[in-house]
């Protein structure tokens, strides 16, 4: 593996990426300019190759390219190289991964893409075999053909570099504006039915990922519209993940995503932000129907991340890869022997019989544990237990090969803290605490913040990641949006000024960085970034829902709890700014359909005054929060903090205590109710129809 090999200047990188190919013989740079400014001075084109470090066919490209000495030597000679962390450097992936979607119709990572001097892209890919096979070019057929028509058709070049800037200039306009109604929400939930896989749960074929935010607006969907296929698809679908091998029956938390349509066998890494928008899906599936299943998988993705991804200072690292020991999947997989051998023949069977693990297996001879086709009720009758008494012995079974795993050599942890992605962690464990009633899960979330606002905001910008005491890049549109998030989820399972605070002065520097004054909507990269080949403003959800989306949700709350309405003119500036592309592809659009939803509601808002929370008024808080009601805006207000709070939300100085009791204030539509001390009253102004 080239242990023996001088470092190239990659090894003074924090970048865990960046520093699994420190020892390439390729002479790698890191993004910047000294590479540019070499590119130019000597004419040579520019390779530039971006992935992340838990990224399976990146690290099949460096044992078959990267650590060649023949590819390196041509790379050497004839090219600029330069290695990029996706995750740390969002906005160089973005822009390239849209080319190369232009130029191959598809993308992913690895990302091949060949520059001139100047930045501009005229080639691009993915993964390149270090030989042609299988009809794919090879890497070094590819390296030779570029570097020749490089120094013998410059002219060629250009032109394809100024049609390729053209098509991203075009690629900015969002066509003419439209009108975003109910009719939108109906198309978005229409296509996801039409798409639906009934049996297994999820949408298309394979491979298939967890999109949480899609069954989130369709939790939103059938709450709103009374709609029952949607909820039966959204419920499904996180039946469907929960019993797959995408889920990890032994340690908990979720894979990437499932190779196959049954949600079996999954891309074995695991992603914080996964988890984190996953646990979001799940608390929401479980406030919707109650079913305890949804609550036990929520704690069992905060087990997973709380054990294996925290920081000891507060924080959730970025990643987990696929591979161990060179090999995919080796951590998570089981024979029937080894599973026996570890619990003794009686409980070894029964827990092969209860995660389908057999002899001839289900992933490459060996087995990754499920309960795809599992009925656990007919196994307790079949073998003489009660349901609860099977459960345990499961649960003792589990805890047993999850301490032998344990000893395995484990899969290589991306340590880096992203601000982003905490966001996300933030706002999973912040609403999970308040619904499930768990303080532990709320200091969590406040422990990472306190981490976030100490390490990873500097001079009042936030940055993008902190990794061995070091902060680099400014933050883009998702560090603020998803942050914003995970200051609105603490504040309502808190109620403490502070974080409202936060969020508000939070929400007040995105705008001044990101926001497009003249077509609406927030740019990726903010006013005082790098500039690069486009200023990229982004509505699609992918993986991770776009940071305008987010954003757009969490200002409409946001001006709810503060009463600046100044924020749902931004938020409607956003609908028409990406009107057209939302109308077009609605269910492309889930996280920003959500904020559409919500601003086509009644909405309601709720303010209780009080001394101090009584039996009463903690019932009263507990049916708000651990019920599913996104059109409720709701504000707890201890009256000595109330002048604090009037600062962030001016309208609460006229809200008072009558008779000296906590006192109910419910506005519907525009109209307030008489304030009452009567809970019960309250109750039927808020949930009776």
């Amino acid at each position: 593996m080239g242990e023996n090999r001088p470092f190239n200047r990659l090894i003074h990188e924090k970048s865990p990426y960046l520093l699994q190919h420190a020892r390439n013989p390729v002479d790698w740079y890191p993004w910047g300019e000294d590479a540019f400014a070499k590119a130019k001075r000597e004419n040579k084109p520019v390779f530039v190759s971006i992935g992340y470090s838990t990224c399976h066919w990146c690290h099949v490209m460096e044992r078959e390219s990267f650590e060649n000495e023949e590819v390196a030597r041509i790379l050497n000679e004839k090219f600029v190289a330069i290695k990029v962390d996706r995750e740390e450097r969002p906005d160089i992936d973005a822009i390239y991964m849209l080319v190369c979607q232009m130029m191959t119709g598809q993308g992913g990572w690895p990302l091949s893409v060949f520059l001139t001097p100047e930045k501009v892209p005229f080639y691009a890919g993915t993964y390149f075999p270090r030989e042609s096979r299988y009809g794919m070019p090879g890497f070094k057929e590819v390296l030779h053909y570029l570097s020749q028509q490089y120094t013998e058709n410059p002219d060629r070049i250009k032109d394809v570099g100024a049609q390729v800037k053209q098509a991203l200039e075009a690629s900015r306009e969002k066509g003419e504006q439209t009108a975003l109604t109910k009719e939108t929400t109906g198309r978005a939930f229409q296509t996801y039915k039409q798409a639906f896989d009934p049996r297994y749960g999820g949408f298309g074929k394979a491979p298939k990922f967890p999109m949480p935010h899609s069954l989130v607006f369709l939790l939103m969907y059938a709450k709103f519209y009374e709609n029952r296929d949607a909820l039966a698809m959204a419920t499904k679908t996180l039946d469907g993940l929960a019993r797959g091998g995408i889920y990890d029956h032994i340690g908990y938390g979720f894979s990437r995503y499932s190779v196959d349509e049954k949600f079996l066998v999954p891309h074995f890494e695991k992603m914080l932000y996964d988890n984190a928008l996953l646990a979001l899906a799940y608390t929401d599936a479980f406030r919707m129907t109650k079913n305890a299943r949804y609550k036990k998988i929520t704690e069992e993705i905060i087990k997973y991340v709380l054990r294996d991804m925290a920081h000891p200072d507060g924080g959730f690292y970025s990643a987990e890869d696929a591979d161990s020991e060179g090999e995919e999947g080796k951590f998570y997989v089981w024979t029937p022997k080894e599973v026996k051998d570890v619990l003794g023949e009686q409980l070894g069977t029964l827990f092969c019989q209860a995660y389908g693990i057999t002899g001839q297996g289900n992933f490459e001879g060996k087995n990754i544990p499920n309960q795809i086709t599992t009925h656990l009720e007919t196994i307790a009758k079949k073998e003489g237990f009660s349901p609860a008494a099977l459960a345990e012995k499961l649960e003792t079974a589990r805890q047993s090969l999850f301490q032998h795993r344990e000893k395995r050599v484990r899969p290589f942890r991306d340590d880096k803290i992203l601000t982003a992605w905490n966001g996300l962690m933030i706002a999973a464990l912040a609403k999970a605490g308040r619904v499930f009633y768990q303080p532990s899960y709320v200091q969590a979330a406040e422990k990472a913040v306190s981490f976030i606002r100490d390490n990873l905001i500097q001079n009042g910008r936030v940055m993008v990641r902190y990794r061995d005491g070091e902060v680099k890049n400014k933050g883009f549109i998702d560090e603020y949006a998803f942050l914003l998030w995970g200051y609105m989820e603490l504040y309502e399972s808190t109620f403490a000024p502070f974080y409202l605070a936060e969020a508000k002065r939070l929400a007040g520097n995105m705008i001044d960085l990101f926001w497009d004054g003249h077509g609406g909507g927030f740019f990726f990269s903010g006013n005082d970034d790098e500039p690069l080949l486009v200023r990229q403003k982004e509505s699609y959800d992918g993986a991770l829902p776009s940071g305008n989306s987010v954003a757009a949700c969490q200002l409409l709350r946001l001006a709810k709890l503060t009463g600046d309405f100044t924020l749902e003119e931004k938020v409607q500036q956003m609908f028409q700014a990406f009107s057209k592309v939302i109308h077009d592809d609605p269910n492309a659009h889930a996280m920003m359909m959500q904020a559409v939803m919500y601003a086509q509601q009644a909405t309601k808002e709720v303010v209780i005054v009080m001394d101090d929370e009584t039996e009463k008024a903690v019932d009263f808080i507990r049916h708000i929060q651990e019920n599913f009601h996104p059109e409720i805006s709701f504000m707890a207000v201890k009256r000595r903090e109330k002048k604090k709070l009037s600062k962030i939300a001016p309208f609460i100085e006229d809200y008072a205590m009558i008779n000296g009791q906590p006192t109910i204030y419910v506005c519907e539509n525009f109209s307030c109710n008489q304030p009452t001390n009567d809970f019960q009253t309250a109750r039927d102004l808020l949930f009776k129809k």
